[in-house]
């Protein structure tokens, strides 16, 4: 049984980590350009309806994450302390796409693009640290 929940648990972390810096990609590199092309009123329509399809899982995938997380960091202690540094770099890259992942779906802001690449790449470097963590530790 902690054989699975340790398989469920990792499954709902790596496809919440793929759900919100998949949204961000998608937002910086497709959503934000292709909507540069229309009337100020019709970019703002697709903006706004856009957020609002893209909120529950915005919060959904924080809610997972915070959970899952919290979980493989409980259930794996007793780490090198560079371990825990580089771990501190990552969860502080964590609270900024959590937090820009918030604004974007709430405030739907008028620099969205920055936002959603501002996110995207430090999703990158949160998943590069992973992998770091993962393979060494």
């Amino acid at each position: 049984m902690y054989e699975v929940l340790g398989i469920l648990m990792r499954w709902l972390h790596i496809a919440s980590v793929a759900t919100l810096i998949g949204g961000m990609l998608y937002g910086w590199m497709v959503l934000v350009p292709a909507t540069g092309v229309l009337a100020a009123e019709a970019r703002k329509a697709l903006a706004d309806r856009a957020a609002a399809l893209y909120r529950p899982l915005v919060f959904g995938a924080i809610a997972a994450l915070l959970v899952s997380g919290g979980y493989n960091l409980a259930t794996n202690p007793g780490h090198h302390p560079r371990y825990y540094l580089l771990l501190i770099v990552k969860l502080m890259l964590v609270a900024h796409v959590f937090a820009v992942g918030i604004v974007l779906v709430t405030k739907n802001p008028e620099h969205r693009g920055r936002l959603f690449g501002g996110a995207a790449i430090s999703g990158l470097l949160i998943i590069l640290i992973s992998a770091y963590l993962r393979r060494t530790f």
